[in-house]
């Protein structure tokens, strides 16, 4: 009886009700009592479908609130189930851009060689995905790994400016994963933060202007590769920051190692990427100031390296000396409306270079060798200049006009530097928006090498580049 629904329960009732009425009815004798019983058996069991009819809406009602809760318990899980979703994936970050370029240069078999021919090349120059969390409002970090030349492995090289021309098997040129960045931040304000990990080195304007669409040329500029590593990354702490529009970074960070110090790009080779571990007995220092932001608009800037680099070589019987290389940079950029205008100078000094030079030319197993002397003073500019036409027209093109120079042999400790290194490349091109993500590119120009008995060579490129961010 406990368990027997109400409806179940009123219909025994009533028919309990109705069957004493009818027994009381069927037992009067009187014709007006049992007129009277019947009207009041009548009125009785109206009464009842009332009642009954009440309990009926009233179950309904139930039955419709309980359907409701239930509807509305379910949508409040899964709002709970989305929140909790977006709010962990509203934590990741993930950015790619990328490249393929197609070149067509005239190139010089050797050193020696002064009669140029011509070479056309294509190169999935690099992909990079760059991955990011936030943990908290003040600590975050991010991945970037960078696919370089379409792949892994070894390949053959041909080398026509070190060891008189000779074929080189590298193992990282064949086209590398590497990671390019991995840092961790803590930044409390936006005047004052620390990133630590492998973290990018604020010297060149290529470490901070490195995606396709920040830079008008179709490479990224001969000038900074003929000093400098491409991106420069290390492994070390930093501070940062931003008070009133001015930016500042100060860094510790591992140095050089001078064994793979050349001739042609001075002191790029030395980056310790090659390795499995990265020698850290000779720390660097690097600080940096701007005014504006490069990556948004006008700015100027300068910053400083400095660092020994004898303490990272791996045959450190080789050489006792410091090897010290500091680098001092100067930028500025003028981003205006349709136009925009940026420049760099960078001048670099380099002791012990020939100490460095003899012991890299008696260890044995070094490949690739080095024959030639190295700079004692290094120094590199470049100025780009472009205008947006898509300020004018209908259509989004940029065209523009570039200068790079390099001399990594600007001074050397004895002897007379060759001028064979010594290079200023001129070019104009375009650069085509189809859409602000993709920019097609398109450069040509002249390569002269600072000797009168060397003929100009004429370079002509060919870009496509990406970036988006989710």
């Amino acid at each position: 009886m406990k368990n027997m629904s109400k409806h179940v329960k009123l219909n025994i009732l009533a028919a309990t009700i109705a069957t004493v009425f009818s027994a009381n009815a069927m037992s009067a004798t009187d014709p007006e009592v049992l007129a009277a019983a019947i009207a009041k058996q009548e009125a009785e069991l109206t009464e009842l479908k009332v009642q009954l009819k009440e309990l009926a809406q009233q179950q309904q009602a139930q039955t419709e609130q309980h359907q409701e809760q239930r509807l509305e318990q379910q949508e409040a899980i899964a709002t709970v189930k989305a929140e909790s979703v977006n709010s962990k994936f509203s934590k990741f970050s993930f950015k790619s851009y990328g490249s393929l370029i197609y070149t067509s240069d005239e190139y010089y078999d050797n050193v020696q060689d002064t009669t140029p021919e011509r070479r056309g090349r294509f190169d999935l120059e690099r992909i990079v995905t760059e991955f990011g969390y936030q943990f908290n409002d003040d600590w975050d970090m991010e991945v970037e790994i960078e696919y370089e030349h379409g792949g892994t492995g070894s390949s053959l090289e041909y080398d026509g400016f070190d060891e008189f021309g000779e074929f080189e098997a590298e193992v990282e040129a064949g086209g590398e994963v590497m990671i390019e960045k991995a840092e961790i931040r803590y930044r409390p304000s936006a005047a004052f933060g620390v990133k630590f990990g492998n973290i990018h080195l604020p010297v060149g304007l290529s470490s901070t202007l490195h995606k396709p669409s920040q830079y008008l040329t179709v490479q990224r500029h001969k000038s900074e590769a003929a000093m400098l590593p491409a991106v420069w990354n290390e492994n070390g702490i930093g501070i940062f920051g931003e008070v009133a529009n001015f930016h500042y970074q100060a860094q510790v960070v591992s140095g050089l190692n001078s064994e793979y110090f050349r001739t042609y790009d001075w002191a790029a080779s030395g980056h310790q990427k090659r390795f499995e571990h990265v020698n850290a007995d000779d720390l660097a220092y690097v600080a940096r100031l701007d005014y504006g932001n490069f990556k948004t608009g006008s700015a100027v800037g300068a910053s400083y390296y400095y660092g020994n680099t004898s303490g990272n070589r791996h045959k450190t019987n080789k050489l006792s000396s410091d090897g010290t290389v500091s680098i001092f940079s100067i930028a500025g950029a003028f981003v205006e409306g349709p136009w925009t205008v940026r420049g760099q100078y960078l001048n670099g000094t380099l002791s012990d270079s020939d100490a460095i030079t003899q012991a890299n030319k008696t260890t044995p197993g070094l490949k690739p060798g080095n024959f030639a002397q190295l700079g004692s003073e290094s120094e590199a500019f470049f100025v780009e200049a472009g205008v947006d036409l898509g300020h004018f027209t209908p259509i989004p093109i940029t065209i523009f006009a570039n200068i790079d120079y390099s001399n990594p042999l600007k001074e050397v400790e004895t002897g007379i530097a060759t001028k064979r290194y010594e290079n200023t490349w001129i070019s104009a091109g375009i650069n085509y928006f189809p859409i602000p993500e993709i920019v097609i590119k398109a450069e040509a120009g002249v390569q002269q090498v600072a000797i009168a008995s060397i003929p100009d060579t004429n370079f002509f490129a060919l870009g496509v580049g990406y970036q988006f961010s989710l």
